[in-house]
């Protein structure tokens, strides 16, 4: 089942990628999904949005592993590359990631992008959202999203009431 972010988030999509409802497209868990019709081939490259209040001190690099795990129960996967960034008030983190895999019974190689990025709530600093950007798409298709993406990341600002 679909899911809410944590924190209220505007972002801009770049042109050619049409959102979906996560739970047609088999997203469950993730709150916004939006497809990339054009690059399909053998698989639309998406990009996903998923987000949680976090109470405990897990550090960044410990949310990406739960990632890294969680993908595991469906795939092989390894970690391509890990950076940290950000600032001392709002902490990130990118992974990439190689994903093997089947799907429809075919064998899948696809690769994850993930942004991951903490905000302290205002009223309790004891509770911070932590929210998770992804983009998957094969490698082949990567060349023709990867800019996508990161205009993506960077349109993305806590929204204004």
């Amino acid at each position: 089942m679909a899911t809410t972010l944590p924190v209220k988030i505007e972002f801009s999509l770049p042109e050619g990628w049409k959102p979906a409802p996560p739970d047609e497209v088999g997203a469950p868990g993730v709150a916004f999904v939006a497809l990339h019709p054009e690059s399909h081939d053998g698989f639309t490259a998406n990009i996903t949005i998923a987000g949680k209040f976090r109470e405990d001190l897990a550090d960044l690099v410990t949310l990406a592993e739960e990632s890294v795990q969680r993908l595991s129960e469906a795939a092989t996967v390894r970690v391509a590359k890990r950076d940290q960034g950000g600032t001392p008030e709002a902490p990130a983190l990118t992974q990439t990631l190689r994903l093997s895999g089947r799907l429809r019974g075919l064998p899948l190689e696809l690769v994850q992008s993930q942004v991951y990025l903490t905000m302290q709530d205002v009223h309790d600093p004891a509770k911070r959202a932590v929210l998770e950007f992804a983009l998957t798409a094969k490698s082949s298709q990567l060349d023709a999203v990867q800019d996508d993406f990161k205009a993506f990341i960077r349109s993305i600002r806590p929204a204004h009431p």
